[in-house]
Order: structure tokens, then C-alpha cells, then sequence
């Protein structure tokens, strides 16, 4: 039986794995927004594949604000609660709560039931760059890199990248320093994100939200953090609705490379 057991996993990991060799998208960071994005791009027929450094995917949205496992969305992020099956209870002032522990857990539960895979553990530690353009991750595993293993990664392809990877927006660091590339940013280069203001944070978040290098998009924290906007704290509307309108502009962008 232990053997059965063993070989199982074995051959189903790394059939999976191998299926994911040539992408559609990869997405890099399993914050809301990438989840969402996720989600819509697999229910639109792409192949897609989300990394996340973390044994438990799901980014800040798990620990709600300061570990209250409660999170606030608004009137305009609804249809997409509503569509992903979260429930939520009305507030005031066109909000609602809603339990991050079961929102995050549905989140990822409708993104794999749609058809994208998701990989933990993996940290994406730069992107395949040709022709000017990004097309796919660097992978390796988060422990390797922790300890400071010198252990070669592997590469994925893949049409076009999604940096979700938050406050630090790392793969458009990464792109912009070893490449000597200029962004679709007001400077060029990855601004950083400015303080809290919670309303004006909400709305950079989709503003911002786009292509910032050929192959390269942006959502969530990330896409303000590149453009220099706001935190906005525990409020999750703006999140999905830029995963949601990421996963459209990378469609189309997948689509124009067929």
C-alpha cells in the first residue's frame, strides 16, 4: 500500500506538472486578485497555472485585519461575490462582510474547479525573456531558496505573466533590474506604493491594473505598488475586480498571439 501510495502521487504530480510546460497564462502570486484571475481565465478556455510561495495560497485575505477573520467588500465588487457562490451580509454605506476564511477557501475552490492548476510552495525567481518580451516563469522551490541552495530552477512558458505578487511586486522588479527595461509606469520603474487611503486605494487598483511590458501584466497590490498609489487594508472589492479585469486583458492578449 505504501508503494500505491507513493507511486500515485508521483505519476499524477508530474503529469500535471508536465502539462503545464507551455502555458496560456502563469500567474505569480495566490492574492485574491490572482486567484479571481485565475478563475476567469480557466472558465474562458485558457490553460493556466498559478504559483504561490506559501504551503496555503490565498495572500493577506486569510488573517482578515489583524487576524479578525472578517473582510469588507463593496456594492460594485458583488456580481463577482455573487458569481463565485461567497455569502456575505450587508453592512452600511454600500458595504458588506464577508468570513475571509470561507471566501479565500472558495476563491481557490471555484479557480481549480474551473480548470486552473494551482503549484505551492513554488517561488518564481525571474521570467524567460526574449525579443523583448516576457514569456514565462523561472521556477524553484520556496525551501531551496530560503536556505540559500545553490540549485538550478526549471522554465515554463507561457503567452503572458501575471505579477500578483502584492506589496513588493516582484517580477516587475525583477523584469525592470535585469533587464534595463523601461515600464508603463509615470517614471519607468516601479514606483512603490504610497500610505493608506482606503477609497482612493480601491479605485487605483483597477485604474492601474493593466500591461506594463510586452507579456507582462499587473493586478491587486501589485499593480499599486508599480504606479506608486495607495494601501487600502482589509478591503477586498477592488482585488477582485482587477483579477477580474486582468483575466480580460490577458485573454485578449492570448488571443491576438494565436
Amino acid at each position: 500500500m505504501e508503494t500505491i501510495i507513493s507511486q500515485g502521487i508521483i505519476e499524477s504530480y508530474f503529469g500535471k506538472l508536465s502539462s503545464c510546460l507551455q502555458l496560456d497564462a502563469a500567474i505569480v502570486g495566490g492574492g485574491p486578485s490572482g486567484i479571481v484571475c485565475a478563475y476567469y481565465l480557466a472558465k474562458m478556455g485558457h490553460k493556466v497555472a498559478l504559483f504561490d510561495r506559501k504551503l496555503s495560497p490565498g495572500g493577506g485575505m486569510w488573517g482578515g485585519a489583524m487576524m479578525f477573520n472578517d473582510i469588507v467588500v463593496q456594492d460594485e465588487a458583488l456580481p463577482i461575490i455573487d458569481e463565485l457562490g461567497l455569502a456575505h451580509k450587508p453592512y452600511r454605506n454600500g458595504t458588506h462582510i464577508v468570513d475571509s476564511v470561507h471566501a479565500t477557501a472558495g476563491l481557490l475552490y471555484r479557480a481549480t474547479q474551473a480548470g486552473a492548476i494551482v503549484f505551492n510552495c513554488y517561488s518564481v525567481e525571474d521570467v524567460v525573456y526574449k525579443q523583448g518580451r516576457v514569456g514565462g516563469v523561472v521556477v524553484n522551490w520556496t525551501p531551496v531558496l530560503r536556505e540559500g541552495l545553490h540549485v538550478d530552477p526549471l522554465t515554463l512558458a507561457s503567452k503572458v505573466v501575471l505579477d500578483a505578487t502584492g506589496h513588493d511586486c516582484e517580477i516587475a522588479r525583477t523584469v525592470a533590474r535585469k533587464n534595463g527595461v523601461s515600464l508603463a509606469t509615470p517614471t519607468g520603474g516601479v514606483i512603490g506604493e504610497m500610505s493608506m487611503d482606503a477609497a482612493e486605494g480601491e479605485r487605483t487598483t483597477i485604474d492601474n491594473t493593466k500591461e506594463i511590458y510586452p507579456g507582462l501584466f499587473v493586478s491587486g497590490m501589485a499593480a499599486n505598488g508599480v504606479s506608486g498609489s495607495f494601501r487600502m487594508g482589509p478591503i477586498f472589492g477592488g482585488m477582485l475586480m482587477s483579477g477580474k479585469k486582468v483575466a480580460e486583458l490577458m485573454s485578449a492578449a492570448i488571443r491576438s498571439l494565436a
